[in-house]
Parts: structure tokens; C-alpha cells; sequence
């Protein structure tokens, strides 16, 4: 019974894929980036109006619509207690310069792809999931369950969308969001952001005494541009003279005022939960100034250059496990004000691990140091996980396959996703190669590849209905 489903959503989808892309098409031209608040639209006009489209189109196929406030919103259909939530966004970040088209243009160029923001990222997957979602509607009239498709507005700058979206509802039995990679994500590694500071005297009353310090501004992206001042003392200025001339590092600049030296690093940004794809420039001037300081003030840069350490080991929690792979730890922001040194180091913690066992572990590794660190505060958003023999990922695999052709290991990932935030969710596959990366210039998706999604999708909510039944 199942596959006839399949196949009679599937054929009213084929004979929709032209209003398919022009809804996209219309859909991407709303610039929904995060703007001032106003009533009723508390991340912007923009998003708000493609908010009011979206479920405007969920009321044209008949669905039950709830506006939460401009945050967010959904269309529904079917009946009964048991609920398969579909999730999907409607902001996108900024454009930025050298766009081969305009990046709200939504043109279809002739090498077939869709160039514009928010192709890949996320309203093409989240219209392709809404398409599959009135398939099903249009072909299973006595749906047992049931099916609701969600549209937030803040994704990518605080999922505060959601969070309200929870506070409201309750969680689905089982549920999707079309965001990451194929067959899915069973596993989003736990996110947390420690902050360390020292008041020690180690930073003034030594022959390099730092003066000031600044780098990165969010936790979540490797530090690309830092600065740093030190004042010399008179015993130590021909010894830092001498270790300047021999310095390696030509990614650093540095330049005296009368007693003080002025340093400039660069490096190389790159996503939190890929530090070790980026070069942090914080930790350049770490290495820098240890480099040219006397034997005596070496400790205290010493310590900051292994708080620094990108797998957490100097933190004390340092590890891995089986599902998810490595802990990372991306010092994301640094300053030193008012005699106060703070580290902000963004973690991203295995799926079988943790938050208070890893804080308790990062207390007593600074506790063994000489600097007066401390942990002074600690969020922490738990990991998402959910064993392969689950039947929710079960049922996903089982659909890709279907529709592929490919057995498909589901992965983990250290980013975060809507699934993260709402219970009996997990991120499912997006686009293949060819389709530009999110965030990126000239962001675009192959439009073969929108129409292909949507069949996927269709067999993902079919057999997802069937667990959501049986459950």
C-alpha cells in the first residue's frame, strides 16, 4: 500500500514541477535577511512578508494555518494525535560582493542551476519539502496522522523562531528538517560556549605587560584578524628587539610606540565546528608574543596558546567517541578590558558526551594552572542523537535508497540544526554535488536536482507517516 502512495504522490508532483519553481522563484525573492524589528515582524519586514506568502500558499491547498507571531508559522492537514513535523527556514544571511547574478534574482541560468541566496540555504529544500507535503495532502485524503510544515524566521542568527515555536507546541512524534546532508544527520554533536577570564597578575607585572587584546566577534567562527598591545620594559626591550628580527611568523605585523609594540595578526576564518579548517589569528599573537618574550613571562603565553588548543586539550576535555568523532574547541573571541583577559571557546562535544561532566573537567584543568583562569560561565545546547536501528532513521534510509539506488551511512555533524531544538527530530540530505555551498557567492541549486528532492521527500513523509502511526 505504501509504494502505490509513493507513486500517486510522486505522479502529482511530476505535473507540478512548474509551479514548483516558480513558487521557489518567488519565495527567494523576498530578501528575508534579519532586519530591525517591528510589530508582528520581530526579525524584520522582509521576513515577516515571506512569512505571510508562505502560509498564504499553505491556505490556497486547503491546509489549517497558525501564524506565532511573525517568529514563525505552519500549514497543516490530516488528522489524529500521532504528528509528522516538517521544518524548514526562511531567512538568509547577507549576500556580500561579487555575484555573477542578482542574488535575489532567482534566475535560472542556461548551465540549469538557480542562482540566488537562500537556493541551497534553505527556502529551495524547504519548498521542495512543502511540494511533497501537498502531494501527499492531494492523493492520501483520509491521512491518518497528522502532517505539518513548518516556516521559521531566525535560523541563522539564534533560532529564537523555534524556541518560541516549542514554547507553544508540543513536540511531533516524529519529524524532519530538510537542512544538512543525505540520507540524514542522526547525530549533532552537543554545543557549548566557555567562557574563561583571568584578573591574574601575570598580565602586569611582567617585562612584556599586556595592555590590550582583540580578536573575532562570535564564538562560532575562527578568529581571522587579531590585535594586540604590550608595553616593553627597559631591561627587556634589546632581548624582544632581537626575538623580532628572528620572529617567523609574516602573518603578523608589528610596529613600537615609544615603549609600547603594536601586533597585528592575520588568519583564516572558518566555521566553529571546523576549527582546524581556519588559521586563528588570536593564537598567532599567543605563539608571537611568547616567541619574543624573556625565558620569565613565557608561562602565562604558554597557557593561552593550549586554552587555545583546537580539540579542547587545554581545556581538560579533550576526546571522542564512535558515533560522532573528536571533540573541537574554537576560540571565537578574545579581548582584554578593565584588567580582565577573556576567552570565549566555542565546543562542539561528541553525541555520548556530557555538559556538566565536561564543565567539571575544564574546572579542575585550570585549577592546575598558573594564570588565575577560571570558568566564569557556561551554555550549553545538548547533543541530538538517535542509534541507526531508530525507526525514524530507518525509514529515512529505506526512502533514499529507494529513490537512489544508494545504501547511504546517515552521519554526524558538529553544526546545528532546527532538529537540535525540537524533540523526535533529525536534519535530512539537501541538494548533491554541483549545487553551490550555503553562505557562499553565487549560492545556487540545479533545478533538476529541486524537482529531485521533492520526490525523495515524498517517500520520507510517507514512510515517516507509517511510523508516526504504528508509534
Amino acid at each position: 500500500m505504501s509504494e502505490a502512495r509513493v507513486a500517486a504522490a510522486q505522479a502529482w508532483l511530476q505535473q507540478q514541477e512548474s509551479n514548483l519553481l516558480v513558487d521557489l522563484q518567488t519565495l527567494i525573492r523576498f530578501p528575508s535577511l534579519e532586519s530591525e524589528p517591528a510589530p508582528g515582524a520581530p526579525f524584520g519586514a522582509e521576513n515577516r512578508a515571506a512569512l505571510d506568502w508562505m502560509l498564504g500558499q499553505c491556505e490556497k491547498s486547503g491546509m489549517r494555518t497558525v501564524n506565532q507571531d511573525g517568529y514563525g508559522g505552519y500549514g497543516e492537514f490530516g488528522s489524529g494525535d500521532k504528528e509528522v513535523l516538517t521544518m524548514g527556514h526562511l531567512d538568509v544571511v547577507p549576500v556580500g560582493p561579487g555575484w555573477t547574478y542578482d542574488p535575489f534574482g532567482a534566475t535560472v541560468a542556461d548551465d540549469g542551476y538557480l542562482y540566488s541566496r537562500g537556493a541551497v540555504d534553505d527556502k529551495g529544500p524547504t519548498m521542495a519539502m512543502f511540494y511533497a507535503a501537498r502531494a501527499v495532502q492531494a492523493t492520501w485524503p483520509d491521512v491518518p496522522v497528522r502532517v505539518r510544515s513548518y516556516f521559521g524566521c531566525n535560523e541563522e542568527s539564534g533560532f529564537a523562531c523555534v524556541h518560541h515555536y516549542t514554547k507553544l507546541e508540543k513536540p511531533p512524534t516524529v519529524g524532519v528538517a530538510p537542512d544538512a546532508g543525505w540520507p540524514l544527520i542522526h547525530g549533532e554533536k552537543g554545543i557549548a560556549d566557555f567562557v574563561i577570564e583571568t584578573k591574574s597578575g601575570a598580565l602586569t607585572a611582567t617585562d612584556v605587560r599586556l595592555v590590550a587584546f582583540a580578536g573575532g566577534q562570535r564564538p562560532n567562527i575562527v578568529i581571522d584578524h587579531a590585535t594586540a598591545r604590550v608595553t616593553v620594559s627597559a631591561a627587556a626591550r634589546a632581548h624582544v628587539e632581537a626575538q623580532l628580527a628572528k620572529a617567523w611568523d609574516r602573518n603578523i605585523t608589528c610596529a613600537w610606540e615609544g615603549s609600547d609594540l603594536k601586533i597585528e595578526a592575520v588568519g583564516k576564518a572558518a566555521h566553529g565546528s571546523t576549527p582546524f579548517m581556519g588559521v586563528n589569528a588570536a593564537t598567532r599573537i599567543f605563539r608571537f608574543l611568547r616567541e619574543v618574550s624573556p625565558l620569565p613571562d613565557q608561562t602565562f603565553y604558554d597557557e593561552l596558546v593550549k586554552l587555545a588548543h583546537p580539540g579542547g586539550n587545554g581545556l581538560g576535555i579533550a576526546g571522542a567517541d564512535e558515533p560522532s568523532g573528536p571533540l573541537t574547541a574554537n576560540l571565537g573571541v578574545t579581548s582584554f578590558d578593565r584588567g580582565i583577559f577573556r576567552l570565549t571557546v566555542n565546543v562542539r562535544y561528541p553525541v555520548t558526551f556530557h555538559g556538566p561532566t565536561l564543565k567539571a573537567k575544564c574546572e579542575a584543568a585550570l585549577g592546575e594552572l598558573t594564570g588565575g583562569w577560571s570558568l566564569v560561565s557556561m551554555s550549553d545546547s545538548k547533543p541530538l542523537y538517535f542509534p541507526l536501528e531508530h525507526p525514524m532513521v530507518k525509514a529515512i534510509c529505506d526512502a533514499y535508497e529507494a529513490e537512489t539506488g544508494e545504501k547511504r551511512k546517515p552521519g554526524t555533524m558538529g553544526g546545528g540544526t532546527y532538529a537540535r531544538a525540537v524533540e523526535n527530530c533529525v536534519a535530512i540530505g539537501t541538494g548533491w554535488s554541483g549545487d553551490g555551498e550555503a553562505h557562499q557567492t553565487d549560492e545556487r541549486l540545479r533545478v533538476e536536482h529541486l524537482y529531485r528532492m521533492a520526490r525523495i521527500y515524498v517517500r520520507v513523509l510517507v514512510n515517516l507517516i507509517g511510523v508516526a502511526e504504528k508509534s
